[in-house]
């Protein structure tokens, strides 16, 4: 016997030993504990008062303090009045693929807990707790004893209660309706750096996921959501207090110019998505997680097998004026020469080349073998961005009309823009975006954008999503030029552990205009921009190099873009620190490639322990006092030890064929 969730995978399932069912009411008020499959990772659940609430513990240490559970809702009020009435434990395993993400196959193994309560009108709130060796998932689901078809659930319990001392690298909500032409939120802020708990955010809205909080000298705590879809709503965290505790709370009433509730309606039997927490004393369980896939499942089949890879993308540098027939002729030819898959045309493309010349276009790049992704602008009427095509992608007919064009003539991809918040209508346009491209064999990829919550896995065709600070800030203003090397290594630490970021690396001019004769001045070398693109895990990488790259750079740098992968078999966290390195390995393959950031303004001199490439010879892209990238042919260790000298705001790269 074990409970059937809906939505959860289907596992193979140990249904033996650790089965067990507990119904006595005595037995039932005494806390419940479910442990990790290596016995380290433990989560308690106690209900006093009527009020269930849990605690993480890592190692016998405590990363998490009591902190609530529950919901709240039309049927009824699930978070206090509450009365356990049985639990049982039921352990797990799974292993599945993944096309488009860090990682290739994944082996699960988790314990899961289904702790029971009833409310004074004897419906039942089942708390679902998934605990794996370094991660810890919860949901709730919703039954009743009399015929009920239908809930809403207006707000939810949960919270998580952080202890003293602990510290944040948080990226803070924006207020709805701001930014540039209303667009915002869209996950677009920068990140506190190790500031104490409960320090007020920038907006006063508290933090979106996901969040990272270093638990003093014990250790490190990453929280997020997982398995959000179009049947609830997008979560944040609220502001926090100055004894650690942050409350979950659902979107802001402004959101999307008001357009829908805050709440989330569901069908009934109900089932939330998953809030995750990632426990290690070190960031290597926080960079290699894979938690936002582990407890959800593909929403529907593939029509077709969808290639990822690498893009040319004229906009990033040569901007609006570049979106005409021969410019893109131009990167079309940079995508060939340098074997990348696409090329990515961005806005205005339906007013300045026309979607007479667009299909001549497309042709011209399938006789190159080059892919076409094409921008679309989401509105509707939620925000002034005035960047067309509009109105293509925000109804059912338009969008069919415009995707089966789409499918005729060749296009491969959409990349559709400006949404602006998490309210449920706005989950519900993600997901007909994706289902209906999926039926016109197109990919998604999503900027000015909410989190990916496990949509890698969910939804076939999901590329890849911008939400985070990216790449165009370095165009626009020079003070992101001057912190890029920092906030790059905060971002594999944070945003980029949970879903695919479409950053858009690499940049090779000095400076970051098409004439390089005034706009940002690049501050990182060669070796560093080179380093992001395996920093960086996005299946595909919208690269801002140029066509005069192709003459500026020696022949190893080019040969480095034309072999560099964009998804993986497996990635290995090495050593780094929020905001002053990362070093990380990825294999694809047999090839491993390993990539070094210096998030500082000082030079430093690494050593390194690579296991898997001891004694071997590899490749090695580095910095040079000029700050371009040289080339040399180095042995590692027969112990694993590496040396890397990184200029500041340097890089490596180092690459074993």
């Amino acid at each position: 016997m074990r409970s059937v969730l809906r939505n959860q995978p289907l596992r193979i399932a140990w249904c033996i030993s650790l089965f067990s069912w507990v119904v006595s009411p005595a037995v039932a008020q005494s806390p419940v504990a479910v442990t990790s499959p290596d016995g380290l990772l433990n989560v308690t659940i106690t209900t006093e008062g009527g009020r269930p609430s849990y605690t993480v513990q890592y190692r016998e240490i405590t990363f998490v303090e009591a902190s609530p559970l529950g919901l709240k809702t039309s049927i009824g009020d699930f978070t206090s009045a509450l009365q356990p009435v049985g639990h049982h434990t039921t352990p797990l395993r799974e292993t599945y693929t993944l096309t488009k993400a860090k990682v290739s196959r994944v082996d699960y193994e988790a314990n899961e807990l289904v702790y029971q309560l009833i409310n004074p009108a004897q419906d039942t709130l089942h708390l679902v707790f998934r605990v794996s060796n370094h991660d810890v998932a919860f949901a709730y689901r919703l039954t009743t004893k009399a015929r009920v078809t239908n809930v809403l659930v207006e707000e939810e319990a949960t919270g998580f209660d952080l202890p003293a001392g602990t510290t944040t690298f948080l990226t803070p909500q924006a207020p709805p309706m701001t930014g540039w032409e209303k667009t915002k939120p869209s996950y677009e802020e920068e990140y506190t750096y190790d500031e104490p708990v409960g320090t007020p955010s920038k907006y006063g809205v508290g933090y979106t996921f996901p969040a990272l909080f270093k638990v003093g000298d014990h250790g490190w705590v990453l929280i997020s959501e997982t398995g959000v879809d179009s049947r609830y709503v997008g979560s944040r965290l609220g502001e926090g207090t100055r004894e650690g505790f942050y409350p979950l709370r659902f979107p802001q009433p402004g959101e999307n110019n008001g357009i829908g509730g805050t709440s989330a309606a569901m069908a009934m039997p109900a089932h939330t998505p998953w809030r995750t927490l990632t426990v290690g004393e070190t960031l290597q369980p926080i960079v290699e997680t894979t938690v936002a896939f582990d407890v959800v499942t593909p929403r529907y089949e593939a029509t077709r097998s969808y290639e990822m890879g690498r893009a040319t993308w004229s906009w990033i540098v040569w901007q609006d004026n570049s979106i005409n027939y021969d410019d893109q002729v131009k990167f079309i030819d940079l995508a060939a020469d340098l074997r990348f898959e696409y090329v990515l045309i961005d806005n205005w493309w339906d007013r300045n080349i026309g979607r007479d010349r667009m299909e001549a276009l497309v042709a011209y790049a399938a006789s190159k073998n080059v892919g076409v992704l094409l921008w679309y602008n989401s509105n509707g009427y939620w925000n002034d961005a005035p960047q067309t095509p509009q109105d293509c992608m925000n109804t059912a007919l338009a969008r069919k009309k415009e995707m089966a064009w789409l499918q005729r003539i060749g296009v491969k991809g959409l990349k559709v823009d400006f949404f602006g918040g998490d309210k449920q209508p706005t989950l519900q346009l993600y997901e007909d975006i994706l289902a209906d491209a999926n039926a016109y064999g197109l990919t998604i990829t999503f900027h000015g954008c909410t989190l990916p919550r496990g949509w890698e896995r969910m939804y076939p065709n999901f590329v890849t999503a911008e939400a985070v600070l990216a790449s165009e800030n370095l165009i626009f203003q020079q003070r992101a030029s001057d912190l890029h090397a920092y906030h790059a290594t905060i971002l594999p630490f944070t945003r980029n552990t949970v879903a695919a970021m479409d950053f858009a690396p690499v940049f090779f001019n000095k400076r970051l205009t098409r004439d390089q004769q005034g706009g940002s001045i690049r501050r990182t070398t060669d070796a560093f921009e080179m380093a992001t693109a395996v920093l960086y895990s996005s299946p595909v990488q919208h690269f801002g190099i140029t066509p005069n790259n192709l003459d500026e750079q020696p022949d190893y740098v080019l040969d480095f873009l034309r072999e560099v992968p964009t998804v993986w078999d497996e990635t290995v966290f090495v050593e780094g620190y929020p905001g002053q390195h990362c070093v990380m390995a990825r294999r694809k393959g047999m090839r491993w490639y390993v990539v070094a950031v210096n998030g500082e303004k000082r030079a430093k001199q690494l050593t390194v322990s690579l296991p898997m490439l001891a004694g071997r010879e590899v490749q090695l892209l580095y910095d040079e006092k000029g700050r371009t990238a040289g080339f040399a042919t180095k042995k590692v260790g027969s112990n694993g030890r590496f040396k890397l000298s990184l200029l500041p705001e340097g890089g490596a790269v180092i690459v074993a064929p």
